[in-house]
């Protein structure tokens, strides 16, 4: 086969590699339209699950992937200053630029042609014309989707926090979080490490607060310097770092949650978050990226046609995304009334922070819930009932609506 990748992120890539070790024949290209090495994003997030699948699929990249990522397994989250430790299992972090260029070595060592700097205008672009299968890795603004946008019944969900992606010098060894109360509300921060020496941070807060802190039209430098002063204790006097542009407005934005309805039109098939996107908050997008490249190329090996394949992929993958979508969905409302949970006591808040994809939860009083999973934690019918109970409450309410 004849294959064009458009995109040159974690999906494209490591489905190039994939397909190129099921048929060393295949004749592969990948399109990026940005220059080697200069994606923005800082550190992505996984888990020891990912690796697994990884190393089923091609355990030379997995290899690469795991030398270089960093581990935490403890969570900590500064409340009103009081400081609060969770345990819980082990996560990794890597560098994305590191990632992609891992990525792209493999790619090209097993015979991948990877082109930088090509941007591919739309569908009816010459490198496409004869490609036997064109794959839309181009992200949540796919060129290649939005042609047809009728057919894959794309739907767009924008959240109502604005939220900022930054790095900083402070290397956490824990997923670390920080709430703060101001007199405009509350803001608060993700950090986790990437490298031996940088952290991502993803700074959020409600559109209030945004507003009321003025940092809807501050410069860059002015925004990042704020945010090191309301986060001081989390950074241990660490510098935020930016898109070195101090006096552009800071890259505020809001989270786009994209869904379609289809993943496939004749031999153009959608890949990563060209097809779905899921918040940020749970952190599970370049996992469930690089669980599509291994899910499509694994309906590309099976003896079936073209279409057939690809409707097998995408029927799998809609399926499988269902309980990470809900996921994504209950934790980004979670950030978006966090008022309701800062009257708890840190450690209580802190526990109910680790309950935030549960359907029931908004339904509940927060202390009372608190009390409830606190009680499942030592009485399985409870616990059973709880994880019953849920789904039913949250369709009985969206029902009402």
């Amino acid at each position: 086969m004849k294959l064009a990748i458009v995109g040159g992120g974690p999906a494209g890539l490591y489905l190039s590699i994939l397909l190129k070790r099921q048929d060393p024949a295949h004749e592969i290209a990948v399109y990026e339209r940005n220059p080697e090495g200069s994606t923005y994003g800082w550190g992505v997030t996984y888990w020891a699950g990912l690796l697994d699948k990884l190393r089923a699929g091609d355990p030379e990249s997995a290899a690469a992937v795991a030398e270089a990522s960093v581990t935490w397994t403890d969570g900590v989250a500064i409340v009103r200053d009081e400081r609060t430790v969770h345990r819980g299992d082990a996560g990794f972090g890597i560098g994305r630029r590191r990632m992609l260029a891992l990525l792209a070595d493999r790619a090209e060592e097993l015979g991948v042609r990877v082109e930088f700097e090509h941007d591919i205008a739309g569908p009816d672009a010459a490198e496409l014309a004869d490609a036997d299968l064109v794959v839309a890795a181009d992200g949540v603004n796919s060129v290649l989707r939005e042609a047809h946008p009728e057919h894959f019944g794309s739907t767009v969900t924008s959240g109502r926090n604005p939220y900022i992606w930054l790095g900083t010098t402070k290397v956490f060894d824990s997923f670390s979080f920080a709430f703060k109360e101001t007199e405009h509300g509350w803001i608060w921060c993700y950090a986790y490490g990437f490298s031996g020496e940088r952290s991502t941070c993803v700074v959020e807060c409600s559109r209030e607060t945004w507003t009321g802190l003025g940092l809807g039209t501050l410069g860059e430098a002015d925004s990042l310097h704020l945010l090191e002063k309301l986060f001081h204790d989390l950074l241990d006097g660490h510098e935020l770092i930016g898109r070195d542009r101090a006096d552009d407005a800071a890259q505020w934005l809001t989270f786009r949650t994209l869904t379609n309805r289809v993943w496939h039109r004749g031999n153009l098939v959608l890949l990563g978050d060209a097809a779905h996107t899921t918040h940020y908050s749970i952190g599970a997008g370049t996992t469930l990226a690089l669980e599509d490249a291994l899910v499509l190329a694994d309906a590309l090996r099976a003896p079936a046609d073209l279409d057939t394949a690809l409707t097998t992929y995408g029927k799998r993958r809609r399926a499988e995304l269902v309980s990470a979508q809900s996921a994504a969905r209950y934790s980004a409302q979670w950030y978006e009334n966090l008022p309701r949970y800062m009257r708890l006591e840190p450690a209580q808040m802190f526990a109910l922070l680790g309950q935030r994809h549960s359907p029931l939860l908004p339904h509940i009083p927060p202390q009372l819930y608190y009390r409830i999973d606190r009680a499942a934690e030592q009485l399985e019918p409870l616990r059973r009932f709880k994880r019953w109970l849920g789904p039913r409450v949250a369709r009985a309410v969206h029902g009402r609506r």
